[in-house]
Order: C-alpha cells, then structure tokens, then sequence
C-alpha cells in the first residue's frame, strides 16, 4: 500500500477560461480532462488512492466516468483542499490542479525523492525576464515561479489550514504555520490552463474524437380538458391542453431526453423531477435553455436533431416551421439542422382514439474542439 494519497482539484467554475466550456470537462479523444489527469496520475501507481475536488453538479456526471473517490468543492480553493483533506489517512498527499495537465514521470521522481526531508515539496521555474516591482527592478534570482503538484506531510498541511487566512498554494501554508518547504527543479510543460490560449504550450494533449454521438427520447402525455396547449416551444391553439408536471410540451420533454442520452446524462427526470415544485407549471423551453447550458458548459456541441410527433388530434401542419425555428434558437444550431415532423396512427390506440400524443425524438451531438481554438 502507498502512503500518499492524490487530491486533484477540479471545481473551479472556468470564469477565465471565457470559452463556454468548463475546462476540466474538455476532451482528450473521449476523456474529460478531469479524467485524463487523474488516469495519468493513477498509472504510475504511486498513490493509495486518488481524490478528486468537484462542484456538486459536474461530481455526478463524473460518476459515469470513472470510480474515483469525489468529494463536493467549496468557496475557495483552500476550502476545497480541506474538504477532500478529510478522507485523507495517508502520511503524504500530493495535491495538483486538474488545470495543470502534463505532469512527467521526472518530475514526480524529483518531487517524491524529497518527501522525508521537508514538511513540504514544491516545484518550481526560474524567471528569467527583468521583474519589476513597485516600479523597481528586483533580483530576478530570487523570485521563483511556484507550481503543483505540491506535496505535504498530511498533518503538518491539515494543522497549517486551520488558519482563517487564505493562501494560494500549500507550500505557503504550511512556511506560514512554522513548517520547512523544499524546492525542486519544475517543468515548463506543466503549465496551467488558465487561459484558451494557454493548451497551445500543453503537448501532452491531443484533441478530441470526432465521432458523433447519438441519443433518442420518447415521451407522452395524456390530453387535459382544459389549459392551453404548448408543443413544440409554440402555442397550439385548441381548447384542451396535457396533464403534467410542468407545461407539458410533450415535444420539448422527448428532446430534451434525446439530447440528455447523447450525451449520457440520464434524462429529463433526473434534471427536474416531477415531484419538486420549482418546476411545477415551468415553461418547457425554460428546460430546454438549461439543458443546453449544461451541454456547452461539459464541451458537447449539438449538431442537428429529429422530432417525430404522433398525434391524431390536434392537426400540426401549420404549425411545424415555427416549432423549428423556436427550437433552432435555444439550440443555437441552423433551423436547417432541426426537424419536425407530424404524423397520426391511422386511429389505433390511445393516439389514435385522440386521447393523448406521443413523440420520439433524436439528437446528435459532438465534442467542443477546442484544437482548432
């Protein structure tokens, strides 16, 4: 058994990183970079075992990944760190940024030859432009570029945290709290991702898989005698409207699942369940807005999708363009890219016998490229 214990940190919001997507969640081929660097990390086989800091949102879509041991961020990232620090039992934790992706085998080496001499290790560069602070040129030689990983003897780091005071590496905690800290040589192609222009300087990446992801959804909602009727993000106007939840746009509803599947995050009941209030009468196209924030935001792109409407009553024909063109806006895609298609079951079954409508829908999506950026 190691006696380290890894604690990648991943549960910043990408404020910086302006690109819609949420930089731990861009693909290297089919992984997420959050797992790419944990799975880097993990076959050198070093640690007992692997903590990854998420927010309370991304930490169940990380579920379907892998089977990392997750724990919930906080405001700050020393919050985080503390967080995660609780199920740390081990005498030594290196701790990284998820956002600091190509950590070599040297560097660990170099960092893990000193872990007994010193309550802290940290690696570093050296600066070799002119420095100017204050407006006056300091000794470039003693100032040090300090990054992760950093690793700590676990109870000197958990004693130096209980300090209200915030710091923005362990190494300052832990110098701060009386403790000694080492510095070894560092490597300039672990270098963060703070900015979309920064994985130009990251070789250790190749871009995403283009393959095209599918998903399909199905859903049906019985009619209402009274209410008004909402399909496909538009007012259908008919007396009679459906029982739901929500506002039952049945259409929205089964898209919502296609576009949920392609991307393997469950489906619509798992987002908004239909026994929480905060959705009871909620416009469907609401729904939908969220869902494809919550797709951009995990580095998916839609590429078209297919909805095939089956009711007898009311007739859609008229309708059809303009449930395209509302849905092609939330979707930020082409109106060419959306289809909506109408269709009865020739009176058989409940469709049939006007009691209801069904609708099956079908999403395509693929992965933000974030090499051709």
């Amino acid at each position: 058994m190691s006696d380290s214990t890894l604690v990648l940190l991943a549960a910043g919001s990408s404020s910086r990183f302006d690109m819609g997507v949420k930089k731990q969640w861009l693909r290297i081929n089919h992984k997420p970079l959050w797992q790419f660097v944990a799975d880097t990390f993990s076959q050198t086989q070093r640690f007992d075992k692997i903590i990854i800091v998420a927010s309370k949102e991304d930490i169940a879509f990380m579920q379907n990944y892998a089977d990392y041991e997750f724990v919930q961020g906080g405001v700050t990232r020393q919050q985080s760190l503390k967080n995660a620090l609780h199920l740390v039992n081990t005498p030594y934790v290196l701790v990284s940024d998820v956002a600091r992706s190509c950590i070599t085998d040297g560097l660990l080496e170099r960092i893990f030859k000193e872990k007994e001499n010193y309550d802290s290790v940290v690696p570093f560069l050296k600066v070799t432009d002119t420095i100017v602070y204050d407006d006056k040129t300091i000794d470039r030689d003693k100032v040090k570029r300090i990054q992760t990983p950093q690793l700590s003897k676990t109870d000197i780091l958990k004693a130096a945290l209980t300090t209200e005071e915030e710091f923005t590496d362990e190494s300052s905690a832990i110098v701060a709290y009386g403790g000694s800290r080492a510095y070894v040589t560092g490597d300039e192609d672990a270098h963060k991702i703070t900015y979309i222009h920064d994985l130009n300087k990251l070789p250790c990446l190749q871009g995403p898989s283009s393959d095209t992801l599918s998903g399909n959804g199905f859903d049906v909602h019985a009619f209402d005698d009274e209410g008004i009727m909402y399909l496909g993000g538009i007012k259908i106007d008919v007396p009679y409207s459906f029982k739901a939840h929500s506002d039952g746009d049945v259409a929205l509803h089964s898209l919502i699942d296609a576009l949920l599947g392609a991307a393997g995050m469950g489906d619509i009941g798992m987002l908004f369940p239909d026994n929480d209030d905060a959705y009871k009468g909620i416009d469907s196209k609401e729904l939908l807005r969220r869902v494809v924030r919550i797709l951009t935001n995990y580095g998916f792109i839609i590429i078209n999708v297919d909805i095939t409407i089956a009711a007898q009553k009311p007739r859609l024909n008229q309708y059809k363009e303009k449930m395209k063109k509302v849905i092609a806006e939330i979707l930020g895609i082409d109106k060419a890219r959306v289809n909506v298609k109408a269709t009865t079951t020739e009176k058989l079954g409940f469709i049939g016998r006007s009691e209801g409508v069904a609708v099956i829908s079908n999403a395509n999506l693929k992965y933000f490229n974030w090499k051709k950026n």
